[in-house]
């Protein structure tokens, strides 16, 4: 029986290896330079790291073993207790380890910064100065992912695409909750988050077909949150924009506020078409008729605030996509939005700033805003 389990533990580890290769190793073996880059930060972390793993571990078995009670040659020194020679190896060795490991760590913190725009495209080759970035607005939607490309007018559900050795430019928000958008063959992770937005610089070096997820937990549908990323040559992704509009549809207000709802397993699809400014009334939660968007109300509270008159405003920023029928009564009874909302420019003319900076900016000859002057700046409706 003894031999029996022997045989089962030996056959065990030999098979790791094979269960190994089933894996999809892909983020030690990306296709694109970031995620190139960061791969090589792992491997050299790593490796620093077991300069000092393994000799520990080796010199443990090799102490217990050395000095076993059973071993009569080995030396017996009850009143060692101090050796300046082990001393030295004991701290300069990690000391050294950790110099390097943080000096690799800062200079790869600011070049892997994913708000900076790219310097090359690939080891050794920059990017050209007449390249455009590919721009591509991601929304996290309750479970699936949407994709604006400006530059072509076009939007895609779970499905993006983009050419070979051309740079990439990512602004990121989510409708509702936080999430995480990632391309583990393109770039690390960075969190999408409802009225903010982040942003990721990658380029995809390889063609090929790859897997996109959502690598934080986000509701019931969180499992299945994952879409395709496409790296085309420049003739097939020519070929993919024109396949999105010509099976596309219209991209509106009325359209996405239906596509908002928390849904399941969605299927891929295309829009030829998106109403103009759809991505900044979502970036700033102001998508159903009668809200206000959060970069007006946070112009204001920079500017001051409204005063007691803006109360009406609480109800016109909040925001739930699972709760719109409710939502949308309370906002009909409150009735149409306009920038005079909540604010009487009579009462608070000259309050838009702090009393204690009115004076400043007259001392400097500047003309003091009033909340008439701010309010007439209003977002472009959908």
């Amino acid at each position: 029986m003894p031999r029996l389990f022997k045989l089962l533990r030996l056959l065990s580890v030999l098979a790791v290896p094979f269960v190994l290769s089933g894996c999809n190793m892909v983020v030690m073996s990306p296709s694109g330079d970031i995620a190139l880059q960061q791969r090589d930060l792992i491997l050299i972390a790593t490796v620093l790291m077991l300069l000092i793993i393994i000799p520990v571990m080796g010199l443990t078995i090799f102490f217990a073993w050395r000095y076993r009670h059973s071993n009569k040659a080995a030396t017996y020194d009850p009143e060692w207790h101090h050796s300046t020679r082990l001393e030295v190896i004991i701290w300069s060795a990690p000391l050294a380890i950790i110099i390097i490991l943080g000096a690799v760590t800062w200079i790869s913190t600011h070049k892997l910064d994913p708000y900076r725009p790219l310097d090359r495209i690939a080891a050794g080759k920059p990017v050209p100065e007449d390249v455009k970035p590919l721009t591509v607005e991601v929304v996290a939607l309750d479970w699936k992912w949407l994709f604006f490309y400006p530059e072509y007018g076009i939007a895609t559900v779970n499905e993006m695409a983009a050419p070979v050795d051309r740079p990439i430019e990512f602004k990121i928000t989510a409708s509702s909750v936080m999430n995480s958008f990632y391309i583990p063959a393109l770039a690390g992770q960075i969190y999408a988050m409802p009225g903010m937005e982040t942003k990721l610089h990658a380029v995809i070096n390889e063609p090929g077909d790859f897997e996109g997820i959502s690598a934080n937990y986000s509701g019931a549908g969180f499992s299945h949150m994952r879409f395709r990323f496409h790296g085309y040559d420049n003739a097939g992704f020519e070929s993919w924009l024109e396949r999105v509009k010509r099976n596309g549809t219209a991209l509106n207000r009325d359209t996405y506020l239906k596509l908002e709802k928390p849904s399941e397993r969605e299927p891929v699809r295309y829009y030829a078409s998106v109403a103009n400014g759809l991505y900044e009334s979502i970036l700033n939660m102001c998508t159903r008729e009668g809200t206000m968007c959060m970069n007006e109300m946070m112009h204001i509270d920079q500017m001051g605030g409204g005063g007691v008159e803006s109360e009406e405003n609480r109800k016109r920023l909040e925001y739930d996509n699972r709760f719109d029928d409710k939502a949308n009564k309370e906002l009909a009874e409150l009735g149409p939005y306009t920038p005079w909302s909540g604010l009487n420019p009579d009462i608070f003319g000259r309050c838009t700033l702090p009393s204690r900076d009115i004076p400043r900016a007259e001392a400097r000859n500047e003309t003091v805003p009033t909340a008439a002057g701010l309010l007439s700046i209003r977002r472009d409706r959908i």
